[in-house]
C-alpha cells in the first residue's frame, strides 16, 4: 500500500498537468459535440420567445392560443428545413413529395381560416396571427419546393422519392366530403379545412418513404423538422380534444357526430406514424445534443 501511494503520487505529480489537459480537451471537445450549430439555436430561440410573447401579450393567456403555438411550430419546422438546404447546400433527405401536400394541407386550411372563423382560436391570436403563421409556412414550403426541384436539384435523391401521392391527396378530398364538420356551416369550407387536416397527416408517409429507401440516416436539420411538426400536430390535437364539445357536424346516422372521432383520430394517426421516429429522435438529443444525427436500423434494414 505505501508503495501503491508512493507511485501514486509520483505520478500525478509528473503527468498532472498532461492529464488536466487531457481532460479539459476531452470535455470541451464533448461540449462542442452537443452544442447546437449557431442558427439553429437562433431558430429555436427567436420561436420561444415568439410563442411566449404571443400567449402572454396576444392571447393574454387563453388556452385556446395553444392552437396558434400549434401552427407557429409549423412555421418552426420549415424554417429548420430551410436551415439546413442553407448551411449544407442541399436538399439530400427532403421529400418533394411530402412538401406538395404540405402545400396542400396548408392551402386547404388558409382557404377556410382566412375567410371564416369555424375552426380558430377564440383569442385574439385568432385575428391575425394564426393565419399570418400559416402563410408564412405556404411561403417557406414553396421556397423549399423550388428549392428542391430547380435550384439544387443534383441533390434531390428522386430515385428514393417514389411513394404515390395522388391517390392519397384524391382519399383525403373525399374522406373530408364524407367526415367533415359544419363549423363554418359551409359545406365547401369545412371541407376544404378537413381535406388540409387529412393531407397534414398523410404529408409525413413520403418522408417516412424517402428515409427508408435511403439508408435511414436523418440529419440534425430533417430530424429537427420531422420532431417540431409532431408537436406541432400533438399541440393541435390537445386544441381540437378541449374543443370537441362545440365540434358540430350534419350526422349521416342520427346522434352520431362522425366529425369528431375523425378530426381526433387523425391526429392521433400522425403521432403513432411518428412514435417510431420519435424513440430514435429523444434518444439522439439526450446522446449527442441537438446537432444530432439519427440512424435508424428498421429503415437500413429496408434498402
Amino acid at each position: 500500500l505505501p508503495l501503491q501511494a508512493s507511485e501514486s503520487h509520483k505520478l500525478a505529480k509528473t503527468d498532472n498537468p498532461c492529464v488536466m489537459f487531457s481532460l479539459s480537451k476531452a470535455l470541451n471537445t464533448m461540449v462542442a459535440s452537443k452544442a447546437p450549430p449557431t442558427h439553429v439555436a437562433i431558430a429555436y430561440g427567436f420561436f420561444l420567445l415568439g410563442g411566449l410573447a404571443i400567449y402572454h401579450f396576444v392571447a393574454n393567456g387563453e388556452f385556446s392560443s395553444i392552437a396558434t403555438m400549434s401552427v407557429m411550430f409549423q412555421c418552426l419546422s420549415f424554417v429548420l428545413l430551410c436551415l439546413k438546404c442553407w448551411s449544407q447546400g442541399s436538399v439530400a433527405g427532403i421529400s418533394a413529395r411530402s412538401l406538395g401536400l404540405e402545400v396542400m394541407a396548408i392551402g386547404c386550411r388558409l382557404s377556410s381560416t382566412s375567410l371564416l372563423d369555424g375552426y380558430l382560436p377564440v383569442d385574439a391570436s385568432g385575428d391575425f396571427v394564426f393565419q399570418a403563421l400559416d402563410l408564412c409556412s405556404l411561403l417557406l414550403v414553396n421556397w423549399l419546393l423550388y428549392t428542391t426541384l430547380v435550384t439544387k436539384k443534383s441533390s434531390y435523391q428522386e430515385e428514393h422519392d417514389s411513394l404515390p401521392v395522388l391517390p392519397m391527396a384524391m382519399a383525403c378530398f373525399v374522406l373530408a366530403c364524407i367526415l367533415h364538420a359544419d363549423m363554418n356551416d359551409r359545406p365547401l369550407f369545412d371541407a376544404l379545412w378537413m381535406t388540409g387536416l387529412f393531407a397534414g397527416v398523410v404529408s409525413v408517409l413520403p418522408q417516412l418513404w424517402l428515409l427508408s429507401r435511403s439508408g435511414g440516416v436523418i440529419t440534425a436539420c430533417t430530424s429537427h423538422y420531422i420532431a417540431m411538426m409532431a408537436v406541432s400536430r400533438f399541440l393541435s390535437g390537445i386544441f381540437m380534444w378541449y374543443a370537441s364539445p362545440d365540434i358540430t357536424c350534419e350526422p349521416w346516422v342520427q346522434g352520431v357526430n362522425h366529425a369528431v372521432p375523425a378530426i381526433l383520430g387523425a391526429h392521433a394517426i400522425h403521432l403513432v406514424l411518428l412514435a417510431d421516429f420519435g424513440y430514435y429522435y429523444v434518444k439522439a438529443i439526450v446522446q449527442q445534443g441537438l446537432d444530432c444525427q439519427i440512424k435508424m436500423p428498421q429503415y437500413a434494414e429496408m434498402v
